[in-house]
């Protein structure tokens, strides 16, 4: 697309800290990283999301994000990681091209995760014959 800041990347019209590259798949350092080393995996073919992205695409997209995964923890001494996907614009999604966030972690940090939800048996068993019913 000619307006994604990503597909720019890609093609080199904007300048990256590419870490990672081969003929599907692109990945780079994110510009406001939460902790060294944060990463982001992107499929060279533009996609806006995990929704709109064929399975092919999502194993190879997937596969190279174990491959920076490793490289990241290691060039960074990170004690972990968390893998992100944000996907529309109520999920945190800024940049619609589907990219995997690869976030080192590191013991006493000071991230948190996001807060878990109690919901009632008779709620868990409403939502889960909502989502079984879209099959």
């Amino acid at each position: 697309m000619a307006d994604c800041i990503f597909c720019k990347i890609i093609e080199g019209k904007i300048p990256s800290s590419k870490v990672y590259e081969d003929k599907d798949t692109f990945a780079f350092l994110d510009i406001n990283p939460v902790n060294k080393g944060h990463a982001l995996v992107v499929a060279k073919k533009h996609t806006a999301d995990l929704l709109d992205t064929d399975s092919v695409m999502l194993g190879k997209l997937m596969v190279t994000t174990q491959k920076v995964a490793h490289a990241v923890i290691k060039g960074v001494g990170a004690d972990g990681f968390n893998i992100g996907i944000n996907n529309k614009s109520a999920a945190g999604q800024l940049v619609f091209h589907l990219h995997v966030h690869i976030i080192p972690r590191f013991s006493g940090d000071g991230l948190k995760h996001w807060p878990g939800k109690k919901l009632t048996e008779q709620e868990m068993r409403d939502v889960q014959e909502k989502i079984k019913g879209q099959f």
